[in-house]
């Protein structure tokens, strides 16, 4: 998965997957799709859900409404502003990356000179959503007084909510029960995060720390299906690949130049490139069809192209269905990554301050 380093990283990661939503419809796919008599128990899809202590339903005694208002606002949030959806998953995805899912890309400096927390990273800077999370955790403390609600499984809720928006049910299960970080570190970030730039084995390594394999990576790319990219991250890209004012032979030529009439010289940052072409606000596969049509808009899109296995995926990623079934345990694996639980970090009151 191809994530941005720079300071104007792409809008991204998007998504959509299975149609899991109320364990009815999750369930008669999976039973269909296994063959088993497990109605009702999905949770061994998903290899890393809950050995680290997340569970279906967490607060379903402590806050009934919690998924309810959760979905509300955020699908309010992308009924008036469709590229919310890549913004929130990007804002998960961003979290997830660095020290796990713990929301502690949420914490704000402590004062305009303070450029140490992750926010201030360069590939955060243009991170957006941070006050949908805090108009869900307002109002959820509002409604539940006495739940301890972590800012963390706001975020992850969030982010499944407001890719499922245009199918009206949840994509993926969502499981419950992280605590929020109290370490905020902008160094971090600028290690952590994957760079657009990335070859094949740079990701794949990197995505093995967090206990993402390369059928993760492959599908996870594939919110490249949703949001844009700014133009000095592909600047290099199209006229000095190598260092010799040349552009990647990897990408598609018809597609090189219609991106240097978008993205002339000098690379203005304001201006915006849509990363799946004439389909940046739609959940689809056609990001995977691009990709075999050397259309990818970063070397670490092409580069899923140069690896046999991770080349098969992505011809097979062509399949919406195939896609949403893989992206959707993707994003559960990832929303494992790091997390605390049980007494480990802390429950904050407010998402942008460590109590």
């Amino acid at each position: 998965m191809n994530i941005m380093k720079g300071t104007y990283h792409i809008i991204v990661m998007v998504v959509s997957f299975l149609v899991v939503v109320s364990g009815r419809d999750y369930d008669d796919d999976h039973h269909q799709e296994k063959g088993g008599n497990n109605k009702g128990d999905y949770r061994h899809m998903y290899k890393n859900h809950g050995g680290v202590g997340l569970r279906m339903n967490f607060y379903g005694k402590s806050c009934k409404t919690l998924e309810k208002t959760v979905r509300d606002i955020t699908w309010a949030k992308v009924s008036a502003d469709p590229t919310m959806a890549a913004k929130l998953l990007r804002l998960h995805y961003h979290d997830c990356f660095v020290r796990g899912c713990d929301a502690s890309i949420l914490i704000d400096p402590l004062n305009s000179d303070d450029n140490t927390t992750e926010k201030n990273a360069i590939q955060n800077r243009s991170v957006k959503g941070y006050e949908v999370i805090d108009e869900i955790k307002e109002k959820l403390t509002t409604e539940c007084p006495d739940a301890q609600i972590s800012c963390a499984d706001i975020v992850a809720l969030t982010a499944r909510d407001a890719v499922s928006y245009p199918n009206k049910k949840p994509l993926w299960p969502v499981f419950t029960g992280r605590r929020d970080g109290r370490v905020s570190l902008a160094t971090e970030a600028s290690r952590d995060l994957p760079s657009a730039s990335s070859n094949f084995n740079t990701l794949s390594t990197h995505f093995a720390r967090f206990n993402l394999d390369e059928t993760d990576l492959v599908a996870l790319s594939g919110a490249h299906t949703l949001g844009v990219t700014h133009c000095p991250l592909m600047f290099r890209r199209l006229y000095n690949f190598t260092g010799k004012g040349d552009t990647d032979p990897a990408l598609n030529q018809d597609y090189a130049t219609e991106l240097m009439a978008k993205c002339p010289p000098p690379a203005n940052p304001r201006t915006t490139v849509e990363m799946d072409p004439k389909s940046s606000l739609s959940f689809d596969s056609h990001y995977y069809v691009g990709l075999t049509e050397y259309k990818g808009a970063f070397s670490s899109d092409a580069a899923l192209l140069t690896n046999r296995r991770a080349a098969r995926l992505v011809r097979s990623f062509r399949d919406f269905n195939t896609f949403k079934i893989a992206f959707g345990r993707s994003m559960v694996h990832m929303g494992a990554t790091g997390v605390l639980t049980g007494d480990e970090g802390e429950i904050r009151t407010n998402c942008r301050v460590i109590n």
